[in-house]
């Protein structure tokens, strides 16, 4: 019998003012996800399904261009269950390219184009893909990366003919598809998913937040499960799914185009939810949006009172805990009226089929308010980990108490408050989140170990004033003289996606060690607020203008000097710490440059000449 626990009255308010909501059954969850879209496009043939800047797709072009690409899947490769490889940039493509896949019988992995070539390639070969499906803006990158084995589908090759529905059943638990995340042995780990786990997700969400037709919600994740979820979560529901791509429209074009789409649902991650908050002006108006989802990252109290400033009294927040493992864990939906007791945000109360233990040490079940790992038992967890059966084993065990229940262990901790509600405490091991990234910093030692200059690694996390963390380096050199920063960036950036390479780099004599034998972490220094050492010299700035860039640079990258030839990324820039500046540069120039300037002249100088460009252009007279 499920208990009724303190926030079930608020979620009944959690509805949509123009929609009726219906309820997500349980054996709406026994199916595949093609047999629950089929239904969708039975309802709503005309609704719009995804909305992009240069595609707009009912359900009907939508299931018909799936069906399309699913037929030449299938005559490429036959109806046997395989891996396939999408090499597509977000958008409508994509999401397309998803359902076809499934449609075939067969199972997707998601490839970033932004990725490395090297990581691209390293993924293909693990999930051992034969067939990649890509488009015309990225085949010369597919075609660098596959090996010899591989076949290519271009999405705009495919043939417009015949597009009518066609018999393949597939049962629940067929695989849906590999989601990679970083590994601890240094090799990314593939998570597997089936079709089940995500109907029975999207089953909790649409009832805890009662999603319907008129929804219109919002992508704004990157490759990633939670990305793949989001789709589904409006496809399986006949809402609109709307992707925006904030690393290239910039955080100060979120705001309006939030208002002038409609959107009526956001997941967010934290990080990203605290740049657009800051971006913020006071004057937006988001009349349609009705609830905020923070993914990712650790909620904090200032989240919330970010939520309460920018948004009004008909929106909610929502938090909780997921893991690509498990799905949804935990549940807390946040209005304006929620007090939050201290600082620590709780992830909230149980949902349905996802079972919370918490373990000592010993593996022994632990009581209210102490703390344990977090361990789930449900039906609804990942069947494991792609071609890694020790890890498998090692994760997720077999229920003592028997059925199709299995346990999963998270290295997450927690403590249990009296009436049911989860608080996060953290994790066991060195995972943490990274702009909204699961990042296994043996992951990102290893990759830097394999320069030829570079002798003992040890790589941390270090927590901010904001509440997110950093990566930080610490390294011995085998040269001299020792690799600059911008040595070791270069060449990880041929080997690591972005949000793995470190913020900081520190050049140590040696590695602290305690007297057991152990990395000594307590020992390591801290990096402090110095210039990293960078291939370009440092040169001051010379113009009011370049002194007040330097000054928004050294804030956004808590840095004590910076040059004005240095490149922002250099320094330990990314895509979220250039979002920063740009709002920045508006708040105190009244400029409106595009997040893309900053990309393509990282350099305060060349920041500067455009900002003086553009002043020169509105002043009076020219």
């Amino acid at each position: 019998m499920e208990t009724r626990h303190p926030q079930q009255t608020i979620w009944s308010k959690c509805f949509h003012p123009g929609g009726s909501f219906t309820e997500f059954s349980k054996e709406d969850v026994e199916q595949s996800i093609p047999s629950r879209f089929g239904k969708m496009v039975s309802q709503y043939p005309d609704r719009i399904a995804i909305k992009t800047a240069s595609h707009v797709l009912t359900y009907t072009e939508l299931n018909a261009t799936a069906n399309r690409l699913a037929r030449a899947i299938l005559a490429r490769q036959g109806d046997s269950a395989e891996p396939v490889g999408l090499l597509l940039e977000k958008g409508a493509q994509q999401v397309a390219a998803m359902l076809g896949v499934l449609r075939a019988g067969k199972f997707f992995v998601l490839l970033d184009p932004s990725f490395p070539e090297a990581r691209i390639a390293a993924l293909l070969e693990d999930c051992l893909a034969e067939l990649v499906v890509t488009n015309q803006q990225n085949v010369s990158l597919a075609r660098e990366v596959i090996s010899n084995r591989c076949r290519l589908i271009e999405f705009e090759s495919i043939d417009d003919g015949i597009c009518e529905e066609f018999p393949l059943r597939l049962p629940p638990g067929a695989l849906a598809f590999i989601s990679y995340t970083s590994g601890s042995t240094g090799r990314p780990k593939g998570v597997i998913q089936n079709h089940r786990n995500i109907l029975h997700d999207t089953m909790l969400r649409t009832n805890a937040y009662h999603i319907c037709e008129h929804d219109r919600i919002s992508v704004l994740a990157s490759n990633t499960s939670n990305a793949i979820k989001n789709a589904f979560l409006s496809l399986l529901n006949g809402a609109t799914v709307l992707p925006f791509d904030v690393q290239k429209e910039g955080v100060a074009r979120l705001a309006p185009w939030l208002s002038q789409e409609g959107i009526s649902i956001s997941r967010i991650s934290s990080p990203l939810f605290r740049k657009f908050c800051e971006a913020l002006t006071g004057k937006e108006k988001f009349f349609d949006m009705r609830l905020i989802l923070l993914a990712s990252e650790t909620t904090y109290k200032s989240d919330v009172e970010l939520f309460k400033k920018c948004f009004s009294r008909d929106c909610m927040l929502a938090t909780g805990l997921s893991s690509s493992e498990t799905g949804i864990m935990r549940d807390f939906l946040i209005r304006h009226e929620t007090e939050i007791p201290g600082q620590e945000v709780p992830v909230g109360y149980p949902v349905q089929g996802k079972e919370i233990l918490l373990l000592d040490d010993a593996g022994r079940q632990i009581g209210f308010n102490q703390i344990g790992e977090i361990a789930v038992r449900s039906r609804y967890v990942s069947p494991g980990y792609w071609r890694q059966p020790a890890l498998t084993e090692a994760k997720f065990k077999a229920d003592p108490d028997g059925g199709e229940n299995r346990r999963y262990l998270t290295g997450d901790l927690g403590l249990m408050l009296s009436d049911g509600c989860l608080v996060h405490k953290g994790r066991k091991d060195f995972r943490l989140k990274i702009r909204g990234y699961g990042v296994e910093t043996a992951e990102v030692e290893m990759a830097l170990a394999a320069h030829v200059a570079v002798g003992n690694v040890i790589v941390i996390g270090q927590p901010q004033e904001s509440g997110e963390a950093r990566l930080v380096a610490y390294f011995t050199s085998l040269s001299q003289p020792s690799p600059t920063v911008s040595d070791l960036r270069k060449f990880l950036k041929q080997r690591l996606p972005d949000y793995m390479i470190p913020s900081h780099f520190v050049l140590l004599n040696r590695i602290p060690i305690t007297a057991a034998g152990k990395i000594d972490r307590q020992a390591l220094p801290d990096p402090g607020e110095s210039r990293p050492d960078l291939d370009a010299p440092f040169v001051a700035p010379r113009t009011a203008v370049e002194k007040e860039m330097a000054q928004i640079w050294e804030e956004v990258l808590s840095l004590d000097q910076v040059g004005v030839q240095d490149s922002f990324f250099e320094l330990g820039g990314h895509s979220l710490a250039a979002a920063k500046v740009i709002a920045r540069i508006r708040q105190r120039f009244g400029l409106d440059l595009p997040i893309s300037a900053l990309f393509e002249t990282p350099t305060v100088a060349d920041v500067a000449e455009a900002i003086v460009r553009q002043q020169d252009l509105q002043a009076p007279g020219t």
